[in-house]
């Protein structure tokens, strides 16, 4: 029989989390020298999952589906958490209410005067593959001038591994590289056969950038909130929160703010004040 794509995906995902554990996590004993490779051997995840260990070979080879019985006990098995777990559903064809495929449409226009209205805060709109397809002034002083990107360009995950300057504005830009692959790789259960998903990885692997090890961690994460530190080049350091907000459609709305009151609102507001284009240049 024939792989499927979500099936070899499925089995990627299993192999990936399995070398992620040890004896020890399952309360086994490993008197054994040295393992040739990291993790669990197969036998002890099928195993502690109740399946027999051929089966779970073909599940991990990407040879067959899984039920949702034994999809739950490798979750536990595993260790795996709430967006690991709703992945994993999503690779075998569990669809939850909510997991139907995003398809990027239009984005919708309360959301594009809800960006303008926000002038002093930083705000860009993302389809489900990073793809930036609104953004307002502060965003593109804060960021790039996304203007300046070829439409067929402008993925936030390309950006951030082919801009030098996006590499030096994120002090911690190898946590924002793996935030964005992990919520990238969530979406892209959702439809993992999509050909522009499937050519903008293909080129980010043949750029020869350090995507192609990290995108086969195979981590992934929804888009939440969370805290960066950002070095501009015209404002200094820049202390600042991030939100993302459902904008429907497929979209999501990235929104920055700064803790009142503190010297990284004074650099918004600054940064506003000049009005500056692009990286402030």
């Amino acid at each position: 029989m024939a792989a499927e794509p979500k099936w070899r995906e499925l089995g990627d995902f299993l192999r990936a989390r399995r070398a992620e554990l040890q004896p020890h996590d399952l309360g086994l004993t490993d008197d054994e020298h040295p393992r040739r490779v990291p993790g669990l051997r197969r036998e002890e995840v099928a195993r502690a999952a109740s399946i027999s260990t051929d089966y779970y070979t073909r599940l991990e080879q990407g040879r067959l589906p899984a039920s949702a019985p034994v999809l739950d006990d490798l979750a536990r098995v595993l260790r795996l958490g709430p967006d690991e777990r709703a992945y994993l559903a999503g690779l075998a064809g569990k669809v939850l209410p909510d997991d139907a495929p995003r398809v990027s449409v239009g984005v919708a226009p309360f959301v594009l005067r809800m960006i303008d209205d926000l002038g002093a805060t930083p705000v860009f709109v993302m389809g489900p593959r990073t793809e930036i397809v609104a953004w307002n002034p502060m965003a593109a002083s804060l960021i790039t001038d996304f203007s300046a990107v070829p439409e067929g360009e402008r993925y936030f995950i390309r950006l951030l591994f082919t801009d030098p300057a996006l590499r030096t504005l994120y002090s911690d830009w190898l946590g924002v590289v793996d935030l964005a692959l992990a919520q990238l790789r969530m979406d892209s259960a959702r439809d993992p056969e999509d050909p522009r998903l499937q050519a903008l990885i293909a080129e980010l692997v043949a750029l020869g950038t350090e995507f192609a090890g990290l995108w086969t961690a195979h981590e992934v994460a929804t888009r939440g909130t969370g805290t960066k530190v950002l070095r501009h080049p015209v404002v200094g350091e820049l202390t600042l929160d991030w939100g993302a907000l459902d904008a429907g459609g497929g979209h999501t709305a990235i929104v920055w703010t700064a803790e009142p009151g503190s010297p990284s609102q004074e650099g918004l507001r600054r940064l506003a004040d000049l009005g500056a284009a692009g990286r402030g240049s």
